[in-house]
């Protein structure tokens, strides 16, 4: 579930540092507190001495253990002072940690005296510059786990009340002096301990510590290896095996590049042996890792912001993207078995591939929990717990069945992988959490809703438009979660008062955030597969979105029917969902150039390419909806769609026959 999904810097300097024996012993230490702390809260066990902790004591705990351990883990600048923590980090460490525990223990006084709004007439001097220093450290720590790009548009946004008076309309609000806006940042539970560190605090930990035993548990290998026996026969098996296998992996583990470096290590090559083109695999896995995060039933961590903006449960988000998720994995499935059958590949051979009951056998269990986590996400409702019972579960099983028991060796090495995700989320989302502060210090949403209604002449799609473009920009230079923030706070509202469902309206912003995985310029996605594929960066990035651009797609289609994301009348989701199968299932063949049923296109000579455009248009007119902000009802739209369909899959088959 890491955010920035990458571990170099330019020139391919490292990211992080490799830590001492005693740096490496603080983080198991503390990450294990933090481990611990978050499990004490949810299950209200009030540390056995009937002692409740705030919600901001909680909170600020949690960053005192983690967000200093943001200068010891990540340098200054990429590959600078890589194995050692220079003198200037050690302070920025204990400056770090000493406000955070000082913050922590204020906690109550500061909301009963409510400092977030009058910290500089009612609280201490020091407090108030203490505070004013935090927001700094906040802004550094997020630049070395985020990025420069994020850190400045965090910097301005999170100074903007401070100028806002002078800004012209309409942006346009009454200015706070520079400690009062630091006040707000550090104090309320808007800003820092805002919506995205409530979402890290309440959700993501235990999600995080499931999928990292998942990954240390053997999960990524059975996964795998279930794939190329349940897919690895039929044609194209090998690029089917990737889509299978990655969207498990990548479902379970909320990271697109290493799920990209995991599973593509072992599917590219399988994919090139039997006869696929390295840019060609590199692509394939770049789609099906890039979709895994949008699938239940564990996503990214913006989904679980997404959950606490929108103020639902994760279940309700998790259930939402069920149908996209589909509809996406089948257009990716679609689209290997039309370019299979166009260049005749086969499966690969039996002996080659493992025997699904002696897979199944030795990984029982792993299907067995993740049954348990959807029960009790989706039957039981306790997604506070879901992740912890799964993940208690899951050791106990894996200590009783697996043939690779944990030791100590094993144990070190998830606290460890759970630590250094949980800095570098701690850092982005704090930083972001400035973001969505400043606008609930200034109150502009409402203000900036309507200007933006009035900019798209109140018409949703063109604000749609809109929000895709500004989101797969954004993507390109922030984290997903700090993209999505970013358009939740400025553009979901404008869209919600156009009349648009909220939940499709935020599944909307984070599909389009994570389109830049897969389309060039930036696809580090496609370009951490061509790595693996040794294949050419950009063709990859094209190849990769030819093959998943059913992604561009979906998120218009289901604002346009909510339906898709369960939301409305859902009493004709299952001829929407069969026309949008179908849709697809035609769009994907013209797209390749076979059809199912027909066969290979290039059969229709000069005419192959005008019966292809019309597969691709009339499969698209399946999938999108009628009516509502469509010119054409339900019916006008099925009758054009076989008006453009019908004809040349008839010419198709005539030319077979020939």
């Amino acid at each position: 579930m890491s955010e920035t999904d990458a571990d170099a810097g330019p020139g391919g300097a490292s990211r992080t540092r490799v830590l001492t024996p005693a740096w490496r012993g603080l983080l198991l230490c503390w990450t294990t507190v933090v481990i611990a702390l978050c499990f004490n809260q949810q299950f209200t066990l009030r540390f056995g001495v009937d002692f409740t902790m705030l919600d901001t004591e909680y909170f600020w705990a949690l960053i005192a253990l983690l967000l200093p351990l943001a200068f010891v883990v990540y340098p200054v600048a990429p590959g600078v002072h890589a194995d050692r923590v220079p003198v200037y980090d050690v302070v920025l460490f204990l400056i770090a940690t000493g406000l955070s525990i000082v913050f922590t223990t204020t906690a109550r006084d500061s909301a009963a005296g409510g400092w977030e709004y009058s910290a500089t007439s009612v609280a201490p001097d020091w407090i108030v510059w203490s505070a004013a220093a935090m927001w700094l450290l906040v802004l550094e720590a997020l630049r070395r786990a985020g990025g420069t790009v994020l850190l400045v548009i965090m910097a301005v946004f999170s100074l903007f009340p401070v100028f806002s008076g002078s800004m012209p309309a309409p942006l346009t609000a009454q200015s706070v002096s520079l400690l009062d806006t630091a006040s707000y940042h550090v104090f309320s539970r808007e800003s820092v301990l805002g919506i995205p560190m409530r979402a890290f605090a309440e959700l993501v930990i235990g999600f995080l510590v499931f999928g990292t035993a998942l990954q240390y548990t053997g999960a990524g290998t059975f996964f795998i290896n279930f794939a190329f026996a349940l897919c690895g026969r039929y044609r194209g098996g090998a690029a089917k095996v990737a889509i299978f296998s990655s969207g498990l992996l990548g479902s379970m583990s909320g990271s697109v590049i290493s799920n990209v470096l995991t599973t593509g290590t072992m599917t590219i090559p399988a994919m090139k042996r039997s006869g696929v083109k390295p840019a060609t695999a590199a692509a394939i896995e770049a789609c099906a890792s890039t979709g895994a995060v949008l699938a239940p039933p564990v996503m990214g961590a913006t989904a679980f912001v997404m959950a606490e903006f929108l103020d639902v449960p994760y279940a309700t988000v998790a259930l939402a993207a069920a149908i996209p998720a589909v509809l996406y994995f089948f257009a990716l499935f679609m689209q290997i078995d039309c370019n299979a059958g166009r260049h005749r590949m086969v499966g690969l051979e039996p002996e080659a591939l493992p025997d699904l009951k002696s897979v199944f056998r030795e990984g029982w269990y792993f299907v067995f929990v993740i049954i348990l986590l959807v029960v009790l996400l989706l039957v039981m409702k306790r997604e506070n717990w879901a992740p912890w019972f799964a993940t208690g579960l899951l050791l106990i099983l894996n200590q009783a069945f697996s043939k690779e028991r944990w030791g100590r060796r094993e144990l070190v090495a998830f606290i460890e992988g759970n630590g250094k995700v949980f800095v570098e989320l701690v850092a982005i989302l704090a930083g972001v959490g400035l973001l969505v502060g400043a606008f609930s210090l200034t109150g502009l949403t409402g203000t900036l809703t309507t200007e933006l209604l009035h900019i798209a002449g109140k018409n949703p799609l063109m604000l749609m438009l809109m929000g895709a473009i500004t989101s797969f920009v954004l993507g390109m230079g922030m984290t997903i979660t700090a993209c999505y923030i970013f358009l939740a706070v400025l553009l979901a509202p404008s869209l919600v008062q156009a009349g648009l469902d909220p939940v499709a309206v935020h599944m909307f912003i984070m599909y389009w955030g994570m389109v830049s995985f897969i389309t060039p310029p930036v696809a580090l996605a496609a370009f951490a597969a061509a790595s693996v594929a040794g294949a050419k960066p950009i063709e990859t990035g094209l190849q990769a979105m030819r093959i998943g651009s059913i992604i561009y797609f979906v998120p218009f289609f289901f604002v346009m029917n909510p339906s898709l994301v369960l939301r409305g009348d859902l009493s004709e989701l299952p001829l929407h969902l069969a026309t949008a199968l179908l849709g697809i299932a035609l769009t994907c063949g013209g797209l390749q150039g076979y059809l199912q049923g027909v066969g290979d296109l290039r059969r229709c000579g000069s005419l192959e390419w005008p019966v292809r455009a019309a597969l691709v248009v009339g499969g698209l007119m399946f999938v999108a909806p009628g009516g509502g902000l469509m010119p054409l009802s339900p019916m006008q739209m099925t009758l054009a769609a076989l008006a453009l369909t019908t004809p040349a899959i008839l010419f198709a088959l005539a030319a077979r026959r020939r």
